[in-house]
């Protein structure tokens, strides 16, 4: 999607940590289009309640990924950025519960020190916030319309990313995303899978990388295979978790053998970038009831339990073709892959 002259007139060059304001109503839509869109990204109707609010710059988006509509991987951005507290609740969008984090266009923010802050050029759309509040859904079927949202069109709003283009690496520690000593440890691992994948020396690698591990304290890789085949029942748990409650994830052996060869339980795909909490302690956040498909834009109701967790997302460590992606979307869970703690284990940890 090619930068307009207003994101480039509005750009201010954030990085991870700076304050920022959120511009007024009037100012955010005299820079969108006729479609409620700034370079393809929409602003959702749910961001109208934190204009004017105050916060901190959590990650610059210079690239995120398409995990989900065409599988493309990375995904290059430009002049955008996540905010602490800025995710989605859904209200615009019939109570989807996926809890997106919001993608701030530069020119819908200023920072919030003295420095002048840049003029921002008029799209000259008139847009209005009953045209946000429209271009969220397509009526195309009274039953079970279209949603529109930032996560349903970010293959459209962003460029193609190779893995190997060394400069979004670059662009992580200069933009305070992660620390050079992070990303040298992310692109190691990467190197690894890359290898693993081929089937070059796999046992030798492995072995070897775990070894090292284990003697510098380190967890072992994450890679982890399902033993179901193609075409039998994956197993089912029920714990009817409460939010609240505290749970531990159960370890990659366990989850292994729930999950088919391909990684999927009952039609939910358990991803390897999850495998890094086996063994900690998280607090349920909710009950996940329905969430909109980021493909097709359809509301999609969950047939078994879905359970999403407290600061539990998805931190790009160790799949090479989204290494280091900002965008930290939720990782959903199947009961079976948790354990309830006891209350007497809870309580503890309640005070920690």
């Amino acid at each position: 999607m090619p930068r307009s002259e207003v994101s480039r007139r509005g750009a201010l060059g954030l990085k991870a940590g700076e304050w920022v304001v959120v511009r007024s109503q009037d100012e955010i839509l005299a820079t969108l289009d006729a479609h409620a869109c700034l370079d393809g990204l929409p602003f959702q109707p749910e961001m109208f309640a934190l204009c004017g609010a105050r916060l901190r710059v959590y990650m610059a988006a210079h690239k995120t990924c398409d995990s989900s509509i065409h599988r493309t991987g990375g995904r290059r951005m430009y002049d955008t950025v996540h905010l602490e507290g800025g995710r989605c609740d859904g209200s615009a969008h019939a109570g989807c519960q996926a809890d997106c984090v919001f993608f701030w266009k530069e020119a819908w923010l200023k920072r919030a020190d003295d420095s002048p802050a840049p003029t921002l050029l008029a799209s000259g759309a008139g847009c209005t916030a009953q045209r946000v509040q429209a271009a969220a859904k397509i009526d195309d079927d009274p039953a079970n319309p279209t949603w529109v949202c930032q996560t349903t069109v970010i293959y459209e709003a962003s460029d193609p990313l190779e893995w190997w283009d060394v400069r979004q690496y670059l662009a992580d520690v200069t933009s305070g995303n992660h620390s050079l000593w992070h990303m040298v440890k992310l692109i190691s691992r990467a190197g690894y899978a890359k290898l693993l994948n081929i089937g070059v020396g796999y046992g030798i690698l492995l072995k070897f990388y775990n070894s090292w591990q284990k003697l510098r304290g380190g967890a072992p890789f994450p890679t982890i295979e399902g033993r179901i085949r193609k075409g039998q029942p994956t197993p089912n748990e029920i714990l009817d978790l409460a939010p609240g409650e505290w749970v531990e994830v159960k370890s990659g052996e366990e989850i292994a053998a729930t999950i088919t060869l391909a990684g999927f339980n009952r039609g939910m795909r358990y991803d390897p970038e999850m495998l890094k909490y086996s063994g900690n302690r998280y607090r349920v956040q909710q009950r996940v009831d329905q969430l909109i498909d980021e493909k097709s834009g359809k509301m999609v109701r969950m047939k078994s339990p879905c359970i999403q967790l407290e600061n539990v997302y998805c931190r790009a460590e160790f799949t090479p073709d989204r290494l280091g992606c900002p965008r930290a979307s939720n990782t959903y869970w199947r009961e079976i892959w948790l354990k309830r703690v006891a209350d007497s284990q809870s309580d503890r940890l309640e005070q920690l």
